[in-house]
């Protein structure tokens, strides 16, 4: 199975949270309207990639023929659907400059767990998920 498109969609949304890390650092007040643009921004391009996962990674590992790939597929589609939705949460707690200003410490704090499961994630498929794809 070629993976390049997912395979650039982690790039890109690690770029992207990259961008975000930078503009927190410059100051939360500062930049609120922009971290806001920028968390749905983010928000776009992990649905677009949670979706063609949904559409062809997971169905094709699934329908595999291989047992063992079957069930690590299953397990990674039910973990990111929970990684999924805590990070959808979090979008809709702050995609808004006023909710982000009013509350810069909790946005700080909220921001640094997402990001960090959320690389954590990406740093899994990467290096044990998307090789397995590779061989179906």
């Amino acid at each position: 199975m070629n993976i390049d498109r997912f395979k650039q969609d982690h790039v890109a949304i690690l770029t992207e949270v990259t961008e975000l890390r930078k503009l927190i650092q410059a100051g939360v007040m500062q930049n609120a309207d922009v971290i806001a643009r920028k968390i749905v921004s983010i928000s776009s391009t992990i649905k677009l990639h949670l979706a063609a996962e949904d559409r062809t990674l997971y169905p094709r590992l699934l329908d595999s023929g291989d047992h063992d790939i079957a069930q690590i597929g299953q397990v990674y589609q039910a973990e990111m659907g929970d990684i999924a939705a805590a990070y959808m949460e979090f979008a809709r707690n702050w995609n808004i400059e006023s909710k982000v200003s009013a509350n810069p410490e909790g946005f700080k704090e909220e921001a640094n767990n997402i990001f960090k499961n959320l690389h954590q994630r990406i740093q899994r498929e990467n290096r044990s998920l998307y090789p397995l794809a590779e061989r179906v």
